[in-house]
């Protein structure tokens, strides 16, 4: 479990009675995790944000960070590695929705979709990291765009039509998928291998939404 104030403390409890939790043990670190996922029985993998001290004297949060618990000594868990990825206002769509995340231990696979700001707020990317994750930690493998340069519109920061909001695969092919389009990559070599376009109407109001394909006039009838 993860609590935040101005430093992530991260907590292994014991649930074997229920009535009775106890904290067997707790590691404090810069950041804090939104996500907990297992890697295995005794690695966990934290996925949420790192931390910077303001000119307030007060914490605000920076890129997205994920970190790789080792918990096999539950009385001291330890933070084996860290991946941190843009700067302040980066973001993961991961941190709401942990369906968001694709992971495949066999295949050492983690893929991460991510809003990916500079510090200057200058320029906004949108895609997908590709890690391998091991017992060791992360190692980037590749980034998949979906968008990258500048936008005047606000959802290019929250909300955007080209955020991956999921990413699969199946065979040796990974899908990402955002509002606007669908990208295939080997999974091998990441290697593009098609885009399809999809559908999309930028809002009228508020929050992005796909565009329903026109229904065809004998099912209208």
């Amino acid at each position: 479990m993860v609590t935040f104030k101005d430093i992530d403390p991260f907590f292994v409890i014991d649930l074997a009675n229920p009535e009775n939790p106890e904290i067997l043990g707790e590691l404090k670190i810069p950041g804090w995790s939104d996500y907990l996922h297992p890697y295995d029985e005794n690695h966990i993998i934290g996925i949420g944000k790192s931390t910077v001290e303001n000119e307030w004297g007060g914490i605000s949060p920076g890129g997205v960070k994920l970190s790789l618990f080792n918990v096999e000594d539950v009385a001291n868990p330890t933070e084996v590695d860290t991946f941190e990825i843009g700067g302040r206002g980066s973001d993961s769509e991961v941190l709401r929705d942990h369906k968001a995340l694709l992971f495949d231990k066999d295949r050492e696979l983690l893929v991460l979709p991510v809003r990916e700001t500079t510090s200057s707020y200058s320029n906004v990317w949108q895609g997908a990291y590709v890690l391998g994750v091991t017992e060791a930690g992360f190692e980037e493998r590749d980034k998949i765009a979906h968008y990258t340069g500048e936008r005047e519109n606000y959802w290019s920061w929250w909300g955007s039509s080209s955020a991956v909001k999921r990413a699969v695969y199946m065979d040796d092919v990974l899908y990402t998928v955002s509002l606007e389009k669908v990208r295939m990559h080997d999974l091998n070599t990441l290697e593009s291998i098609n885009t399809v376009e999809l559908p999309y109407s930028e809002p009228d109001y508020g929050y992005p939404r796909p565009m329903p394909e026109p229904m065809p006039d004998d099912v209208m009838r």
